[in-house]
Order: C-alpha cells, then sequence, then structure tokens
C-alpha cells in the first residue's frame, strides 16, 4: 500500500514548497524560514528516493510499499544466455578454438537481445498496471468502494515496483 512517504508526487509537492518556503525565508531575511525551506527540500529528496527504491533477489523484486513482483522469464534466461556466451567465448579464445568462440559471441548476444525484451516487457506491464490501478482506485474512490480501492492500490504498488525494477535494471547496464 503506497503512503504518503513513498509517493512521487507528495516528492514533487513537497519540493514545490521547500521552494516556496526558501523564496519567503530570502524575502524576509528569517533564518527561521530557511531551515524550514531546507528541511523540507531533503524530505522531498529523501521521499523520492524512496519512492524509487526496490529490492531484488533472484527474479523477486520489493518495494518500499510492500508490494512483490517477478521479472519477465527472458530477463534471467537472457542474462544466463550472456554469462554462458561471455564463457564459451573467453574458453574459445584461450584454447584457439574459433567455432566455440564464435557460438559464444552468438549466445552472448541472443541473450542481451532476450534480456532487453524482458526488461521492456516489464516495464511496459509495470506502466499499464500502475496507470489502471491509479484510474481504477480513483474511480473507485469516487464511487465510495473502498474494497476495490484497495485492490487498484496493490495493483498500482505492484506495476510500480516492477517499472522501477525494469528502469533500475536498463539504467544499470546504460551505465557499464
Amino acid at each position: 500500500m503506497t503512503d504518503k512517504n513513498t509517493s512521487t508526487l507528495q516528492s514533487y509537492i513537497d519540493s514545490a514548497t521547500g521552494a516556496v518556503q526558501s523564496a519567503i525565508g530570502s524575502v524576509t531575511g528569517n533564518p527561521g524560514d530557511k531551515t524550514q525551506a531546507q528541511s523540507t527540500k531533503d524530505k522531498a529528496a529523501a521521499e523520492k528516493d524512496l519512492s524509487h527504491a526496490t529490492a531484488k533477489v533472484g527474479p523477486f523484486n520489493m518495494s518500499s510499499s510492500g508490494a512483490v513482483t517477478e521479472d519477465d522469464p527472458n530477463r534471467g534466461e537472457g542474462a544466463w544466455n550472456q554469462t554462458m556466451g561471455s564463457a564459451k567465448e573467453s574458453l574459445g579464445g584461450l584454447i584457439g578454438a574459433e567455432g566455440l568462440k564464435k557460438e559464444g559471441a552468438r549466445q552472448n548476444q541472443e541473450g542481451k537481445g532476450q534480456e532487453a525484451q524482458g526488461q521492456l516487457s516489464d516495464l511496459g506491464s509495470g506502466i499499464g498496471d500502475r496507470a489502471k490501478g491509479a484510474i481504477g482506485g480513483g474511480i473507485a474512490g469516487l464511487t465510495g468502494d473502498r474494497e476495490k480501492q484497495q485492490e487498484y492500490q496493490q495493483r498500482h504498488d505492484a506495476g510500480k515496483t516492477q517499472q522501477r525494477s525494469a528502469e533500475a535494471d536498463i539504467r544499470k547496464q546504460a551505465d557499464a
């Protein structure tokens, strides 16, 4: 369940509040206003970081909201094929087996494509589930159906976890 302390939207609201408080502190010259502004900005940064945080154990991801998701199988299988391909490529180069080296390079490339396919699948389904959860939760809230609202919130949270996990892996590969 999302709470106010892990919301990306809340981090933006607090960041804007901090900017306004900072402007007021600059105009009035009041050090208390400036201190409060900095505190609000720091809180906003922490909220944003927390809303993007995921823990990963094998193919499972968990977010600060408590949602747990499982990666698309292509992500793990692709990573395995990359590892095995690299090993074959290295071994082939070491012992002078050109065929093994080429097979390893091919398997490594296929693994990269397979992992990317899984990441894109998780990213797309995560974004979709977040949107469906947010819209469904909003409608359920308007109609007063708290049970449905809770279900949609869980769907939103799972989608966010899936999306953030895929984004983290994509970012990690881009930085490598």
